[in-house]
């Protein structure tokens, strides 16, 4: 624990700071987790019908700078590449 009263201060800001940040980095995961798990079950359509919802969340991480632009880029990518991928006919 800290010792110095301005230490302690930041400590508890911090702490308030991370709680009010966390429902947005929580909805994140959880949009990107449906959306890979119903590309899993090979549910196509809903995989592409809740895809705006994960851009949307992974957006709102973003922009408050939660994860780094570059980083959400990435994610995006790479979610429309796996439903993308699914949705291919096999071969």
């Amino acid at each position: 624990m800290p010792i110095i009263q301005s230490s302690i201060k930041r400590a508890r800001q911090n702490e308030r700071h991370r709680l009010r940040l966390l429902p947005y980095r929580t909805q994140m995961k959880t949009m990107i987790r449906s959306a890979l798990d119903l590309v899993t079950l090979q549910n196509i359509e809903e995989a592409r019908a809740i895809l705006p919802r994960a851009y949307k969340a992974i957006d709102t991480a973003a922009k408050k700078k939660i994860i780094s632009f570059r980083t959400a880029s990435r994610r995006k990518s790479r979610l429309a590449r796996a439903v993308q991928a699914a949705s291919a006919p096999s071969k």
